[in-house]
């Protein structure tokens, strides 16, 4: 366990591992080289357990307490005056117990139209030792490496179908301490990134459905070192586009379809691919596929998922997340449940790979608590409605 431990850790520090964490690349079986690689892929990683139990597609569904991760413009139309909610992710559970992601997020609605809100992502790695060698006077001791984001985010209704929204993100990641080796000081990372989002909602009376629709791009921000100015790796700036259809079965019954697609926005694999400014790299990554047009669209994810819900109380959610298997190879079903009752929710999720390859999340639970309060005075007015 130690041995993978550190694998993991190095692979990290040095800006190679690429962004789904997929342990069968981690361990050395993907050779295609043509896996898109970025630092900190942390911030990509799903924080809930009703995004989770969707197969990961979040950025249309109706908004609540986590959706400053998925998409900052959806908060302005969330329907509660603030709430809270707390997230525990195992990660590879069924090798190691003492690697988590805790995430902790709030949101306060101003007005009808203005909602801000704030959240914490951090990644426990554990505890690992360093050795130079396999005696016991060749340790050069231990370090627990931990990862963390935090972020504050605003959102606003435009018209009564359209919102937009941003957000600010603060960047640390510390992997190794002050461990150096050949020659090379090790230091921990820090950056900062923004998110722009926008979300579009219409009901449609006559059907008793809605149609949601919404595109985010996060992470956009400079380059991250873990040792100096010369080696510098991008962060995972990501575009997410999707959509999500709800019906109303019957009073008491709904479902929800949803359909996520993901790009990462930074370059291709090359061997000059590192040494691209972050636009170029952003706006390059359209066309810099060493395959042409047909490499750039499989370095689109997919993400699809369905939600049930019974009287707003119980929820039943299935998910399917499909990744190229030159860009990653991630195949993997999801499954959840969650349920309601007066201001508190909870969300559990549960993930099963559907390739060979084994996944970090596979065969664990995760978790998520909300609290959401509602004091908002009736008939409030509001600028939209003039």
């Amino acid at each position: 366990m130690n041995q993978l431990r550190i694998t993991i850790i190095l692979l990290l520090s040095i800006g190679i591992t690429y962004t789904g964490y997929s342990q069968a690349n981690l361990i050395g079986q993907d050779s295609t080289r043509k896996v898109i690689t970025t630092a900190v892929p942390f911030l990509t990683i799903t924080p809930d357990s009703r995004a989770a139990g969707m197969g990961d597609a979040g950025v249309a569904t109706s908004p609540d307490a986590n959706s400053a991760h998925w998409n900052s413009a959806k908060l302005a139309f969330i329907d509660k005056s603030y709430g809270v909610s707390g997230s525990y992710t195992p990660w590879l559970g069924k090798i190691i117990n003492d690697m988590s992601i805790f995430y902790l997020s709030g949101f306060y609605k101003i007005t009808r139209e203005q909602t801000v809100a704030a959240s914490m992502k951090y990644f426990d790695l554990g505890e690992i030792q360093f050795n130079n060698g396999p005696g016991v006077n060749n340790i050069l001791g231990r370090f627990n490496p931990r990862e963390f984001a935090f972020d504050v985010t605003y959102s606003r209704l435009l018209t009564e179908q359209l919102s937009i929204g941003g957000a600010l993100r603060y960047i640390h990641s510390n992997l190794t301490g002050a461990f150096s080796s050949g020659g090379v000081d090790a230091r921990p990372g820090n950056s900062v990134a923004v998110d722009v989002g926008v979300y579009y909602t219409k009901p449609m009376v006559s059907s008793n459905s809605a149609l949601s629709l919404g595109a985010t791009i996060t992470n956009i921000g400079a380059k991250i070192s873990y040792s100096d100015a010369n080696n510098k790796d991008f962060i995972p700036t990501n575009l997410r586009l999707g959509g999500a259809y709800k019906t109303e079965l019957d009073a008491f019954n709904s479902l929800t379809f949803a359909l996520d697609v993901n790009k990462l926005l930074v370059p291709s694999p090359t061997p000059d691919s590192q040494d691209k400014a972050l636009l170029s790299g952003i706006f390059g990554s359209f066309s810099d596929a060493s395959g042409g047009f047909s490499e750039e669209m499989r370095e689109f994810s997919v993400s699809t998922g369905v939600e049930y819900w019974y009287n707003e109380t119980f929820a039943g959610r299935l998910g399917y997340f499909l990744e190229a298997k030159d860009k990653g190879n991630r195949k993997y079903l999801t499954a959840g449940i969650g349920a309601k009752i007066q201001k508190f929710g909870i969300d559990v999720a549960y993930l099963v790979p559907t390739n060979k390859n084994e996944n970090a999340l596979a065969e664990t639970l995760r978790f998520t608590i909300m609290m959401y309060f509602d004091n908002r005075a009736q008939g409030e007015e509001s600028v939209t409605d003039q």
